[in-house]
């Protein structure tokens, strides 16, 4: 399996943007809540869709990503722009190959514009953007191996801070990536979830989080 550059075949649903987005920020203080979601209420605007490539469902209180197909990623949005936050969420795998992708986006001005961090669950992580289309990764030159991973189907918090230049990843409470970017200052944050060699890859999230650094 090739870690070094992933090819990024892509199936983007998005919510509107939420016009009070700025006035949100503005009245939050620092360590504040910008926006959140435990995926209880199944009406709570994320999207729900099915295809031969993949779905998007709420499912036993969690949030489920499903990519079918093989080197292909799937995100949704939460339809909220912010220029600096901290995002978290809870994710694991729930079927398919342990050599997948899940975790987070920053700054998603549109399909083809943004930052990622994610990891896989046989222990890799990455951060990266896309920018006009083109996938390249950030301060490493294909993903690494970290055992602040929980492997297989265990769950792990996972933490991406875009703030200012500077894209930090988090794992289970441990930093694992620090670097440096200047493409995206401000954009939505989402979810990810991808397949390598092999489709077949579901995953759960809960617990979505968007702090104000």
């Amino acid at each position: 399996m090739k870690r070094s550059l992933f090819v990024f075949c892509f199936l983007l649903l998005t919510l509107s943007a939420c016009q009070s987005s700025f006035l949100t920020d503005l009245a939050t203080a620092s360590g504040g809540r910008l926006f959140w979601d435990d995926f209880t209420d199944t009406s709570g605007g994320w999207p729900v869709y099915a295809s031969s490539d993949g779905a998007y469902a709420y499912s036993d209180g969690a949030y489920t990503i499903s990519v079918t197909r093989a080197s292909f990623q799937m995100w949704a949005l939460s339809g909220h722009a912010y220029r600096d936050v901290q995002i978290e969420t809870d994710a694991a795998r729930l079927a398919g190959p342990q050599a997948n992708l899940y975790g987070l986006v920053c700054r998603c001005t549109d399909e083809v514009n943004f930052y990622f961090f994610v990891i896989s669950s046989d222990g890799y992580y990455a951060i990266g953007k896309v920018s006009s289309g083109e996938v390249s990764l950030l301060g490493q030159e294909m993903m690494a191996y970290n055992a602040a991973i929980a492997h297989g189907e265990n769950i792990n918090r996972l933490r991406f801070d875009c703030i200012g230049s500077t894209l930090t990843g988090y794992i289970n409470g441990q930093m694992v990536a620090l670097t440096e970017d200047t493409s995206f200052p401000r954009g939505d944050a989402g979810l990810i979830a991808g397949s390598l060699d092999e489709g077949g890859v579901e995953v759960s999230f809960d617990n979505f989080v968007v702090y104000k650094p």
